[in-house]
């Protein structure tokens, strides 16, 4: 007839995560009830694909159970973003300069810029075993176009890098 909320409480048996709630006490005999249930559930990064709720109707008065199961999609989403810029945005060679074969002076190989990449979930979710590739064009024909120096990152990230990183030891 009207809309009550439900007094619930969650308690741990057996390992498992219960919420109990009353729906009525007493309730009068052949009463028909509707009860709209709103879960919040954490932690479901390691979920694959589906979470299953058991639910069970008790009476104190009737010894049958009546027992449902029902298996809810879990889908994440997460919003990925990838910002980068290099550090100068322009450069240009001097007309005098040129490569110095076998050098391991920097400046030999030219002026140096950095490129910075970011990173970035907006979420909703967390994310976890996420692979950003870079393909850097390093040669122009036979000619070092870009001479990689060195690879890093923040952030407890992991990266592996292409053997031609550094090959003249700089």
């Amino acid at each position: 007839q009207g809309q009550e909320k439900l007094s619930c409480n969650p308690k741990k048996e057996n390992g498992t995560h219960v919420v109990l709630c009353e729906l009525g006490n007493p309730m009068k005999a052949g009463a028909r009830i509707t009860v709209d249930m709103e879960l919040s559930v954490s932690g479901l990064e390691d979920v694959e694909d589906a979470i299953t709720f058991h639910l069970q109707l008790r009476s104190k008065n009737s010894p049958s159970n009546v027992s449902v199961t029902v298996t809810v999609p879990v889908e994440a989403e997460a919003e990925m973003e990838l910002r980068g810029i290099s550090l100068p945005a322009t450069t240009v060679l001097p007309t005098s300069w040129h490569w110095v074969e076998g050098s391991r002076r920097l400046e030999d190989h030219g002026i140096k810029v950095e490129h910075v990449y970011e990173i970035h979930n907006r979420g909703p979710s967390t994310v976890s075993g996420v692979t950003v590739s870079l393909a850097v064009p390093h040669l122009l024909g036979d000619h070092v176009l870009l001479y990689l120096l060195e690879l890093g990152t923040e952030g407890g990230m992991n990266c592996s890098h292409h053997p031609t990183l550094n090959p003249a030891q700089v």
